[in-house]
């Protein structure tokens, strides 16, 4: 009883409001996309098949009610709008590259615990 360690509640777990950030199907897609510079909308219907307009929508505004995404309209007919990381969204990058290659091992862990009996 002494020496015992409480373990945290869920809610105390501050990995939780990363992982509510960045979860989902696409928003992690999104960042990585992004990392790599300035996208229109129109540039991520063409690099994620499947993700629809709406939920882009919806993804980028979440994305940029928590100051990792910059949304730019330029005053021009069609109208014209850019995103890209913030200097907030790109602290997120060193994450991203540890969740990747956490990824890579684990998915190299699977295959080779797929033959052993």
């Amino acid at each position: 009883m002494g020496g015992e360690k409480l373990r945290p509640a869920e809610s105390d777990y501050a990995a939780n409001v990363t992982l509510g950030i960045i979860e989902g199907k696409w928003k992690l897609l999104l960042l990585c996309h992004l990392r790599n510079g300035t996208k229109r909308f129109c540039d991520f219907t063409r690099l994620i098949p499947g993700l629809t307009q709406k939920v882009l929508t919806y993804q980028l505004r979440d994305l940029e009610s928590h100051g990792l995404v910059k949304r730019v309209v330029y005053p021009e007919i069609p109208p014209k709008v850019e995103y890209s990381l913030t200097a907030y969204g790109e602290s997120l990058i060193p994450l991203m590259d540890l969740m990747n290659h956490w990824g890579e091992e684990h998915q190299k862990h699977i295959n080779r615990s797929e033959f052993i009996c």
